[in-house]
């Protein structure tokens, strides 16, 4: 195994040549929903403000690490929307001397009223998060009625240009796994490129079980039950195993991240809300960017610490996540604190 080469190819390659182009960014911990599978209704143990990244130290991180290689960008939360200075983030990023594209992770509940302001500052598209078609099955998924708003901020990021518009659901025994097939057929009606994730073990509630989880070999075969599927050929460093719809172009995904692991082809790092830099979504480790930025050293070697930190990061990334492995644990944070 070869050792991380940074500098002379700025191109972040870790020591099983897993070359990493992909950051993921958590703006906040906060959400405006309280999905099951993601956090108790009453949740309310947020990061402290004080401890949050500031914008400036959000932009500085993410301008070093495109400057490590980086060519992809995804902001995430918890609800990145709740971030008031939103487009103020991803204007500041597109203006970046090597602009890496840019993503965004949302429960779209404030899309509408953003979508057209986030792309003119440089946005390219969304993922939203919607797991059922029925607004009342939404309420008692979410705890909050708010499934129409979900649908005009849909509505509206596709009039912004926001495209194409991926749309990920989860799905949960006894509760919405009723609606692949109709979340399948809105998704063909509406040109969304709908994902299925299946659940993992990272919600706050730890009432993820694997016996009771729909498994991508579950959800494929429910959509195979009214759709032709062909596994596209070409899936590269993407999470989601894609299939055409009936010969396509329509296509739908499947992240199978406990059932069939993508670990070997994984290109993404992270950066928590709180200024911590992670080589896995289930790592247990992380190391503290927040720290360097705050020290009372030169702008230049804060800098240096923070490549320092890319640098070691990548390179102590492990071959996977181990979830199948019988002594896993998973991490201490959940996904809302980890960044989705």
């Amino acid at each position: 195994m070869g050792e991380l080469r940074m500098s002379e190819t700025t191109e972040l390659v870790d020591t099983y040549g897993r070359v990493h182009r992909d950051l993921r960014v958590s703006l906040t911990d906060r959400c405006s929903l309280r999905c099951t599978y993601c956090m108790p209704a009453d949740f309310s143990d947020w990061i402290a403000n004080e401890k949050l990244l500031s914008t400036e130290e959000l932009v500085t991180v993410i301008g070093l690490c495109v400057d490590a290689g980086i060519t992809q960008v995804r902001l995430t939360g918890g609800e990145p929307l709740l971030r008031r200075d939103i487009a103020d983030i991803i204007r500041r990023i597109n203006e970046l001397p090597k602009a890496p594209r840019i993503s965004l992770t949302t429960n779209a509940l404030r899309l509408a009223e953003v979508a057209q302001d986030l792309k003119n500052a440089g946005l390219q598209r969304v993922n939203v998060s919607l797991d059922t078609l029925d607004p009342i099955r939404f309420k008692e998924m979410t705890h909050r009625d708010r499934f129409h708003d979900v649908i005009t901020g849909i509505e509206a990021a596709q009039a912004a240009g926001l495209t194409p518009l991926k749309v990920n659901s989860v799905l949960l025994k006894g509760i919405n796994d009723d609606e692949a097939i109709p979340l399948l057929r809105h998704a063909l009606e509406n040109d969304w490129s709908l994902r299925f994730i299946e659940q993992m073990p990272l919600d706050a509630g730890d009432l993820w079980a694997r016996p009771a989880m729909v498994t991508a070999d579950e959800i494929q075969s429910e959509l195979e039950r009214e759709f032709d599927l062909t596994p596209v050929p070409s899936r590269g460093s993407a999470p989601a195993e894609e299939f055409y719809v009936n010969g396509g172009p329509a296509t739908v995904g499947i992240i199978a991240s406990v059932t069939r692991p993508f670990c070997a082809a994984c290109d993404r790092l992270r950066l928590t809300a709180d200024g911590q830099f992670r080589n896995c979504l289930f790592a247990r480790d992380e190391t503290d960017v927040r720290a360097v930025l705050r020290s009372d050293v030169s702008q230049s070697e804060k800098d240096a610490g923070v490549r320092a930190i890319i640098e070691s990061v990548t390179k102590a990334k492990l071959p996977g996540h181990g979830i199948n492995d019988p002594d896993f644990i998973k991490p201490d944070r959940p996904m809302s604190a980890i960044g989705g």
